[in-house]
């Protein structure tokens, strides 16, 4: 008999969901950067061992919304929740529970939901600090599993798998035996090369970036693909152009490398940088780009 079930990964910008459900994959699916509020949608890792699929949905770092893409955001976290089979709450180790970590113990009590709880960067504490941090977890919600981790280098996220095995039920499966996400290839092309965005420039205008991905054609060749890469200000364009293009073709060269690995083929990117400004406080545009709050369910 087959077994399922769909865990949700939630926790505050940066804690390490994203690098965590990459490494339960085995696969990079979700992009990962230094910089806070990388993931803005959430996104389904799928795990098929043997009869069992585990469905992990990576969800955007819990925040305070400044514009409507954040609400979206945050929209898209409590849609999540309200509708997983069980959560793992991914906080990090040596610091105690915020406000962002209680709010979501809050809605794993209201959803009575059964959870993990995962305190990663263990590396960066010792043990005393990492007892003084399940002592204060234990005391504000009876985990079904507290799991220590380090998700950047794997340790003990095998653990993390066994643990959240006990959530499977039978069922059919929801995805083919052989699905790694359930995000379509423009989407992935597009989260690609914002990736690379992230790891390429200053810390402000990567959040004021979107991509969109204009063509995606595929013969027995290649795979091509135009996207274009939206900014709010033109003087932000300047930077992601760079000097004489330097660091547009950066990018893309970066991005382009990743795609070829992720889909086996040569892959020819063709990238243009476009101004919008204000586009994440813009229905419209953020409708246009993805952002479609009536699509959270």
């Amino acid at each position: 008999m087959t077994r399922t079930a769909f865990i949700a990964i939630v926790g505050r910008p940066n804690v390490g969901k994203s690098t965590l459900m990459n490494h339960l994959l085995g696969e990079k699916v979700a992009i990962v950067s230094s910089k806070p509020q990388t993931t803005r949608n959430r996104i389904a890792g799928i795990l098929t061992k043997g009869e069992d699929q585990f469905v992990f949905i990576d969800t955007p770092g819990v925040h305070k919304a400044k514009n409507k893409l954040g609400e979206y955001m945050m929209k898209s976290v409590r849609s999540t929740v309200g509708s997983a089979d069980a959560v793992i709450l991914i906080a990090e180790a040596g610091h105690p529970a915020g406000d962002i970590e209680k709010n979501l113990i809050g809605q794993i009590k209201k959803s009575e939901l059964p959870a993990i709880l995962v305190l990663n960067k263990i590396d960066l504490i010792n043990r005393e600090k990492l007892a003084e941090t399940i002592a204060g977890y234990a005391a504000l919600h009876d985990f079904d599993a507290v799991v220590p981790t380090c998700a950047e280098t794997g340790k003990n996220v095998e653990d993390v798998l066994e643990e959240a095995s006990q959530f499977l039920y039978e069922s059919d499966w929801m995805f083919d035996e052989d699905s790694l996400t359930d995000q379509p290839e423009r989407q992935i092309a597009a989260e690609i090369i914002r990736e690379k965005i992230l790891r390429t420039l200053s810390d402000e205008i990567p959040h004021g970036t979107a991509v969109v991905i204009e063509e995606f054609t595929e013969d027995e060749r290649m795979i091509r693909i135009r996207a274009e890469i939206y900014c709010e200000k033109q003087s932000h364009k300047g930077i992601i152009v760079g000097k004489n293009g330097e660091t547009l073709k950066k990018i893309g060269s970066y991005a382009r490398e990743d795609m070829e690995a992720f889909f086996d083929t040569k892959v020819y990117l063709n990238l243009w940088v476009k101004v919008k400004e204000k586009w994440r406080d813009d229905t419209f545009s953020l409708n246009n780009f993805g952002f479609k709050p009536e699509d959270l369910t």
